[in-house]
């Protein structure tokens, strides 16, 4: 794909009008997660995703302990401007290898903070709670993060992985513009309840891992694909009987792909963008290749029959695995206030 690419377009997240680009870009596997990532191509890329229209930059405090923030912040030096700027606060490692989550106003003003200062702005356009802290009842947190925008230090709010009864409660603090909550063919459990919920208030969805972590693109034959640090050789999805099991959807959508003259990743990713246009994917690389790759899937237009085909092939729940060993780590609620 070359600059002739087909234009991105623009979405609109929110009731109070936060325009992103239509397809965002997930700088997480920059810094962990998916084996080692090389600064320069991570640098080119994220310049390559403006260059292409894809502004809408996602990080999070968490990723590489701050050093995402850091090179996302270093990358866009000089083109502040052009970006829509997502980051996230609330999860922090513990001594045990594990995830703590942290919705206490203290620690969402100290986050901001170093947020800001890492990555080199006045401003953070898009500020979600990572994860619901099930701790501290989610008006308290969203409470200090509206003080943020009455500070001019955050323009909108967000929730990820928030469940229904957290996005209704968060709203009765402060506007929310979006959601985001992993949905791919394979991951359809938004759909149940939160999904509408976020529509009844006017919230935008923001899917990650809209390319099922890699599996969706077809790349991924087997457990040597995985680099030794890759995370993913130890997902319930990618492991044992699940991984035969998930190629064979994987398989039925590279046929189709096939068919519409496209690959199976911007199938895909054209089937999360027809969800509506409250929808903006924010599919991960830290390669220019996979990237350009991803914007092409602006440009698949699927018809009703495409939609019900794939509907078949990939209904809800038809992913053998939980998303994470850990499944209280989706869709948290957090305690009521004491009266």
């Amino acid at each position: 794909m070359t600059s002739a690419s087909p234009p991105v377009g623009t979405r609109t997240l929110g009731r109070d009008g936060l325009t992103v680009s239509a397809l965002g870009l997930g700088c997480m596997g920059m810094s962990q997660m998916y084996g080692a990532a090389d600064r320069d191509e991570s640098v080119a890329t994220l310049h390559r995703a403006l260059d292409l229209g894809v502004t809408f930059l996602d990080t999070s405090d968490v990723y590489g302990d701050g050093h995402n923030e850091e090179l996302v912040g270093d990358a866009i030096r000089g083109r502040r401007g052009e970006v829509q700027l997502a980051t996230k606060f609330s999860l922090r490692r513990n001594d045990h290898g594990g995830m703590d989550i942290d919705g206490r106003p203290e620690n969402v003003r100290a986050c901001a903070e170093a947020s800001l200062r890492r990555l080199g702005v006045d401003v953070i356009d898009l500020y979600y709670q990572h994860r619901v802290d099930p701790r501290v009842p989610i008006e308290d947190t969203v409470g200090a993060m509206a003080e943020l925008v009455q500070q001019g230090k955050v323009r909108h709010l967000g929730l990820s992985e928030a469940s229904a009864a957290s996005v209704r409660r968060a709203v009765a603090v402060h506007p929310i513009a979006a959601l985001q909550s992993e949905w791919s063919l394979w991951t359809r459990d938004l759909e149940g309840e939160v999904l509408g919920v976020a529509r009844e208030h006017g919230i935008g969805v923001v899917p990650f891992s809209p390319l099922g972590r890699g599996f969706l693109t077809g790349a991924i034959r087997g457990p040597e694909d995985f680099a030794e640090d890759d995370w993913r050789r130890t997902h319930p999805r990618f492991t044992g009987e699940a991984f035969a099991a998930n190629l064979r959807l994987v398989d039925a959508v590279r046929a189709m792909a096939g068919e519409r003259g496209c690959t199976a990743g911007q199938l895909a990713l054209a089937w999360v963008l027809a969800q509506g246009g409250d929808v903006v994917p924010i599919p991960g690389t830290k390669r220019r290749s996979y990237l350009e790759e991803n914007v092409g899937a602006v440009a698949v237009e699927l018809s009703a029959e495409d939609l019900r085909r794939l509907g078949e092939i990939a209904p809800p729940g038809v992913a053998q695995g939980g998303r994470y060993a850990d499944s209280s780590y989706a869709y948290g609620d957090s305690p009521e206030r004491a009266a």
